[in-house]
């Protein structure tokens, strides 16, 4: 590889010159996304062949075809075969007071690529945050996003949701683009039961699932089942996911905490509240990542068996890299167990395309509230994902997602002890994202994660999560940003951490 005067491309006026030494693929990818964000790479544009603009820049073809692979995994561009490497996202642009549109990947933002201080104040000033909050966080401009919840949305597997596609199509009847059942269609819910069946030990019938628009979905169903049935309130887990408390108390139904420790819920705990429901994470509890112990399980089993109901969320299960599978609580309990299921962390968030396995009491008013809402999930998409599920496509995708995965939470552990030397790590064996706390009691970690955002750099502060007072801390997901960029990101978070005006103490 060399430089040198003159090397340089007509294509986006680049100067190899510019770039500083041993740095050529980030400055590549950087100008790059530079130019999406701007408008010079609209959607549908072809990037140059990697021969020629490596020709052109007199660069090696190794450092255009790294700066390609990394906006890919971003999402910014796909490559189209001999169609070439084409531009198929824009960042959506958010408009800050003062300024101008400001991209998602940091292009017209402040110094240091961020979002500006006065969105960040908007996000994580307020006591309770908004039923919108997590809308505005993603759209709000940053260059690193470390947002739990979300798997590598660039390896969806395109070309086998394809293949699955036109197999839907070319066998498809008439009959089929009709009105279909509201439970969704039977060859999906064949397909999910052989898929629990399989990777989650749960034993069901078709007739028992219930197709629905993700879990956000069904846990809003059975929340409006179980009101009418006489329930005011569904004890949750503290910590425990802000958005699941937003759904029910969206339904009316109060949410008392009980604490979470090492072995999971605190079964004494959900007893003294009186709650005859209770929601859990209990194979990956969110956001603290422990596991629902054997001693727990049956206390727990012991409660339901009092009359309480367990509404399972088993959002993120098949993601497990240093530790065995842990059953889920419907194969143990499928009397007393609400189980709900989801491909957002297996595919896309996008595809809105979840499941709810209900005990017998509560089918078919469930059935009902599914028929009144929207008569049923759209049945194409049902179709190509029971066919990808029934190909082994999914396996595979499973497969390569745990191997990228495992990289990804390696690199975020790597540099939390390189940067955030304080921190405590949680629930790092299973999932997408990581919790950390701190031992520094005084630290307000909304402040930490505005710091953060300023500087571009998105995470949610551990309060979001909790109703009880507790350590402050961040949940920081690792699946959908490469190496590079998590370590850039907690680095960032780091520098805040260190006391450059951005963290503000409660004994201030």
């Amino acid at each position: 590889m060399s430089s040198g005067s003159g090397s340089g491309s007509d294509f986006l006026q680049l100067d190899i010159g510019d770039a500083p030494a041993g740095g050529l693929s980030d400055w590549l990818a950087h100008r790059l996304r530079l130019a999406i964000s701007d408008g010079r790479l609209p959607v549908g544009s072809m990037l140059p062949a990697t021969r020629v603009l490596a020709a052109e820049l007199r660069v090696s073809r190794g450092v255009v075809t790294e700066a390609y692979q990394r906006l890919t995994e971003d999402g910014h561009v796909a490559g189209r075969g001999r169609g070439g490497t084409v531009v198929v996202a824009m960042p959506v642009a958010v408009r800050v007071a003062g300024r101008g549109a400001v991209g998602a990947s940091g292009a017209g933002a402040g110094p240091s690529g961020g979002g500006g201080g006065a969105p960040a104040r908007v996000l994580f000033g307020a006591a309770e945050p908004g039923v919108d909050i997590f809308d505005a966080l993603r759209a709000a401009p940053a260059r690193i996003d470390l947002s739990p919840g979300v798997p590598d949305l660039a390896a969806f597997p395109r070309a086998a949701w394809l293949r699955a596609e036109r197999s839907v199509l070319g066998d498809l009847s008439a009959s089929d683009l009709g009105y279909g059942d509201p439970r969704g269609r039977p060859e999906l819910r064949t397909a999910v039961v052989n898929w629990l069946a399989r990777n989650r030990g749960i034993r069901a019938d078709p007739g028992e699932v219930l197709i629905t628009a993700g879990t956000a979905q069904g846990l809003g169903l059975l929340a409006q089942v179980l009101r009418d049935d006489g329930f005011r309130e569904m004890a949750v887990e503290d910590p425990g996911s802000l958005g699941a408390r937003q759904h029910l108390h969206n339904r009316q139904l109060a949410t008392p905490p009980v604490p979470v420790d090492s072995e999971g819920i605190r079964v004494d705990e959900l007893r003294a509240t009186g709650a005859r429901a209770v929601l859990l994470t209990p194979a990956h509890q969110f956001p603290a990542g422990v596991v629902l112990g054997g001693g727990r399980r049956r206390e727990l089993m012991r409660w339901a068996g009092d009359g309480g109901l367990i509404v399972e969320d088993d959002y993120d299960a098949e993601h497990r890299y240093d530790r065995p599978p842990v059953p889920a609580l419907r194969s143990l309990l499928p009397e007393q167990v609400c189980y709900a299921g989801s491909v957002s962390k297996l595919l896309a968030p996008a595809l809105r395309v979840g499941w709810i396995l209900a005990p017998p009491k509560y089918r078919e008013a469930l059935v009902d509230a599914k028929r009144f809402t929207d008569l049923g999930n759209a049945a194409l998409p049902q179709l190509v994902l029971a066919r990808l599920m029934e190909s082994g496509d999914m396996e595979r995708q499973l497969r390569l997602l745990r191997r990228r995965h495992r990289r990804r939470r390696d690199a975020m552990i790597s540099a939390i002890r390189a940067h955030l030397p304080g921190a405590v790590v949680h629930g790092a064996a299973a999932g997408l994202h990581l919790m950390i706390t701190f031992e520094r009691t005084d630290l307000v970690d909304t402040d930490l994660a505005a710091g953060a955002l300023v500087r571009g750099v998105k995470v949610q502060p551990l309060s979001w999560h909790r109703q009880r007072p507790g350590r402050p801390g961040l949940v920081l997901g690792y699946a959908a940003s490469t190496s590079t960029a998590i370590a850039e990101g907690v680095a960032v978070v780091g520098e805040v951490l260190r006391g450059d005006g951005e963290v503000r103490s409660t004994g201030r």
